[in-house]
C-alpha cells in the first residue's frame, strides 16, 4: 500500500546558490583551456537560437559542446570547491528545518549530474535529482530535468519508494519551475542575487 509523504523541493540555481552552476562551470573551462575558444561560433548560434526556442534541447547541448569527459575529470573537483563559497548561508539551515518537521527533503535541478550530487554532498537531502548527461558526451543529454520533468523526476522517485507525496512546499528562483511550484501547497520564490525570498 502506497502511504502519503510530506515532502519539500528546492530547486538549486538561483534557489540555494548563485550563480548557475551549468553556465559558470562553462566559464570555469573558458579560464582553464583553449578548446572551448575554438566553439565560439557554436556557441554564438546556439545563444541565437535560445533566442527564438527557450525551451529547446539543441541549444542546451551545443552551447557547451567542448565539455569533454576529460575537462570533467581535470575540472569538476576544483569547480565544485570553488562554487560551493556562492551558497547562500541559510541553505544547510534550511533544509535541516524541514527535515526536523518531518518532511522528505528532495533537490531538483537541471544542472548536470557530473556537477549537483557534489555540490550539496554536505547538505542532508532525502534525494537528490539532476539532469542525467552521457558520461562519454558530457555535454548531452539523457535527461533533461527541466520544466515538467522536474515532477516527472519526483513522481519517479515516489514510484520507487513507493509513496504519494504531498509536496507542503517548493522553493525556486525561476517561472521555469512553474510545473513544480503549482503542485506546493506553499510556493517560496527566491530572488536569485540576495538569496532573500520575493
Amino acid at each position: 500500500m502506497l502511504k502519503p509523504v510530506d515532502v519539500v523541493l528546492f530547486d538549486f540555481d538561483g534557489t540555494l546558490s548563485w550563480p548557475d552552476s551549468n553556465f559558470a562551470f562553462g566559464r570555469y573551462c573558458f579560464r582553464h583551456s583553449l578548446r572551448p575558444w575554438l566553439f565560439l561560433p557554436l556557441i554564438g548560434l546556439s545563444g541565437v537560437v535560445r533566442l527564438f526556442n527557450p525551451r529547446g534541447i539543441w541549444w542546451r547541448e551545443n552551447i557547451r559542446r567542448f565539455i569533454t569527459p576529460n575537462m570533467v575529470r581535470r575540472f569538476a573537483h576544483d569547480f565544485v570547491r570553488e562554487h560551493k563559497r556562492n551558497r547562500f548561508g541559510w541553505a544547510t539551515d534550511k533544509v535541516a528545518d524541514e527535515r526536523a518537521a518531518g518532511n522528505k527533503v528532495i533537490l531538483i535541478s537541471a544542472s548536470p549530474d557530473y556537477l549537483i550530487p557534489k555540490l550539496v554532498d554536505d547538505i542532508d537531502f532525502d534525494a537528490v535529482i539532476c539532469s542525467k548527461m552521457y558520461k562519454d558526451k558530457p555535454w548531452k543529454y539523457k535527461f533533461l530535468c527541466h520544466g515538467k520533468n522536474k515532477v516527472c523526476a519526483m513522481d519517479e522517485w515516489a514510484k520507487t519508494h513507493k509513496c504519494i507525496p504531498h509536496v507542503v512546499r517548493a522553493y525556486s528562483d525561476s517561472k521555469s519551475d512553474m510545473p513544480m511550484m503549482e503542485i506546493a501547497a506553499q510556493q517560496i520564490w527566491i530572488n536569485p542575487k540576495t538569496g532573500l525570498p520575493r
